[in-house]
C-alpha cells in the first residue's frame, strides 16, 4: 500500500469490492449473514474502517469454509450474530468509535475547564 492509496482510501474500496465478489458465490443464507456481520461490525471500526479489514476477511473466510463443508449458518454463527461480531471485535464491551470519540471529547473538555479554573 502506498501513500496515495492510504490517503484516498482506494485500497479499502478495492478490498471491499473483493469481499463482495467473494460473498456473491455464497449460498443465500450465508450472504444474509454476511450483510448482518458487516452491519454489526461497523460500529467497532475506526474513522476509515481500516482496522476492520482483517476482521472482515477472517469472518468471510469462515463463511466460505463452512459453506464449502455444507454446514448450516445457524450451526456456524448461532442465533446471536451481534454477539459473534462483538467477540470478533474484541469481546463484549469492546470500545466502538463512538466510545473513543466520547472519551476524546471528555478529555479535551476537562483540559479546557482545567485551564479556565486554575
Amino acid at each position: 500500500m502506498n501513500l496515495w492509496e492510504t490517503v484516498t482510501g482506494s485500497d479499502l474500496t478495492r478490498d471491499c469490492k473483493a469481499f463482495e465478489a467473494r460473498a456473491e458465490v455464497l449460498p443465500a443464507d450465508y450472504r444474509a449473514a454476511w450483510e448482518q456481520i458487516k452491519a454489526h461490525l461497523f460500529p467497532y471500526g475506526d474513522f476509515s474502517g481500516r482496522n476492520l479489514m482483517p476482521i472482515l476477511d477472517g469472518a468471510l473466510g469462515l463463511l466460505e469454509e463452512t459453506a464449502a463443508d455444507g454446514q448450516s449458518i445457524d450451526d456456524v454463527l448461532g442465533a446471536d450474530i451481534a454477539g459473534f461480531c462483538a467477540a470478533l471485535a474484541g469481546g463484549e464491551g469492546a470500545r466502538s468509535y463512538r466510545d473513543r470519540w466520547r472519551a476524546q471529547v471528555n478529555r479535551n473538555v476537562a483540559r479546557k475547564l482545567g485551564r479556565l479554573g486554575g
